[in-house]
């Protein structure tokens, strides 16, 4: 995934770009509010995040200028404003996301990745080794047997799948459950789920790999 960060603050730009590297994205950075709208005129972008402070021209100037020719590109605002009419402000001007500074990192992620899900299209199958997962049909097999799951364990293993070879943060897997209509679980609700759904794995050649720290991959067994 290919990211715009319009970002001023140097030291925080330079954090934030490797830190979405190491996630995965191809990260370009704007210091300013011209080159982040020369960017975004002239290079093709998955999703964009724009700091409302640039200098120069303020993200939402470059916002509503980008949404004249894409009205479909995610774009997440960051700000230090957090005001409830700063928040509407963003939002009215096309952002599709509106993220306070401080904040934490997995809480970004997790907010871009689910910008991602809801603006790009998702196949209708997911396979991996023996499991294979039918969204329009709502229907997951493992070696050709179905397999049984309640809606979290649906939207908790589609997560997985969808993100293979990615660690997907505990985070990601509560936001997705409220994002699924269901409320967001805890640590030791989602490592209840996680176990149940190794479980139901077995005989897939698959694992559920818990990275310490970080989350959970799902990934080939090994030996499988």
């Amino acid at each position: 995934m290919k990211l715009l960060l319009a970002e001023d603050d140097p030291i925080l730009a330079d954090a934030l770009s490797t830190q979405l590297g190491d996630a995965g994205y191809e990260v370009e950075h704007a210091p300013n509010g011209p080159v982040a709208d020369y960017l975004l005129h002239r290079q093709a972008f998955d999703i964009a995040v724009l700091d409302v402070g640039l200098p120069m021209m303020d993200g939402l100037a470059v916002l509503r200028h980008v949404r004249q020719t894409q009205p479909a590109l995610p774009v997440l605002l960051l700000s230090a404003r957090d005001a409830l009419d700063d928040r509407v402000a963003g939002l009215q001007a096309g952002a599709d996301d509106y993220v306070t500074k401080p904040f934490d990192l997995p809480e970004l992620l997790a907010r871009l990745q689910a910008l991602l899900r809801r603006t790009q299209p998702q196949p209708a199958t997911l396979q991996l080794r023996g499991l294979e997962l039918d969204a329009d049909r709502r229907r997951a097999t493992v070696a050709g047997e179905a397999l049984e799951l309640s809606g979290r364990e649906w939207t908790l293993l589609e997560l997985l799948l969808s993100q293979r070879e990615k660690v997907v943060s505990k985070e990601q897997i509560a936001q997705a459950w409220s994002g699924d209509g269901s409320e967001g679980g805890t640590g030791n609700t989602i490592e209840v789920y996680i176990h149940r759904l190794r479980r139901k794995l077995e005989g897939a050649g698959l694992a559920i790999r818990t990275v310490r720290g970080l989350g959970y991959l799902l990934e080939e067994a090994d030996g499988a």
